[in-house]
């Protein structure tokens, strides 16, 4: 589990495809400290188990699925990439609760200055919009943001410079593909609403009355 909270800024190393999967390879530095082989460390909001350390590197397994679901793939050789390590009991939670387990992608539509704010509208497809609103949390390439509007198909983020020059969206222009990753909470408030846990389906979802039979109200 992640907070959003970008550590440093990597590079990428290699990604070495084999049949459908990947080796990709990441030069890095801060989130080497005290990371063992097995350990998760997300790369642009995707969670990756360090398979092998070199020199200033760790490599990492990339499976099919992830390929599919997130920019991995498409990344160039000395792209950077957003690191962060697994959150730990204790630690600092600065932005949201984040699984690394990217949705889908997005595409950066627009950036404009507002201020000393630099506002980043990107598209999102309805498995991810539905999960959206205004003021909540949204993972951006693993970059916990807070979405300032949201619109029929794409939503606002506004930037304050830290994280412009912390992280990837400082390079990003209009057409940049990012990894989206919904709040977690609001995954599973909407699934409650829908009836789709154990026990709601075909039930007709959440109600008031059903939160008042379980002493919630």
């Amino acid at each position: 589990m992640f907070t959003g909270i970008v550590e440093e800024l990597g590079r990428l190393v290699s990604l070495e495809m084999g049949a459908g999967s990947g080796v990709i390879t990441i030069e890095a530095g801060k989130v080497l400290e005290g990371t063992q082989l097995g350990d998760s460390i997300a790369v642009n909001g995707v969670c990756l188990t360090a398979r092998a350390f070199g020199d200033g590197n760790f490599s990492a397994d990339v499976m099919p699925e992830t390929l599919r679901k997130s920019n991995l793939g498409s990344l160039k050789r000395g792209a950077p990439v957003n690191l962060e390590r697994a959150l730990s009991l204790g630690g600092r939670l600065g932005g949201h609760l984040m699984l690394g387990h990217v949705d889908a992608t997005g595409k950066v539509v627009s950036v404009r200055p507002e201020g000393t704010a630099v506002v980043y509208t990107i598209s999102a497809p309805e498995e991810v919009r539905r999960y959206i609103l205004p003021q909540g949390s949204v993972g951006v390439d693993g970059i916990s943001l807070t979405v300032a509007r949201l619109e029929t198909d794409r939503f606002s983020v506004s930037l304050i410079p830290h994280t412009v020059s912390m992280t990837t969206l400082g390079e990003c222009r209009p057409g940049y593909e990012v990894n989206l990753e919904a709040d977690v909470i609001g995954k599973y408030v909407y699934k409650m609403l829908k009836g789709g846990l154990p026990g709601g389906q075909g039930e007709g979802g959440l109600t008031i009355e059903k939160l008042a039979e379980g002493g919630f109200l």
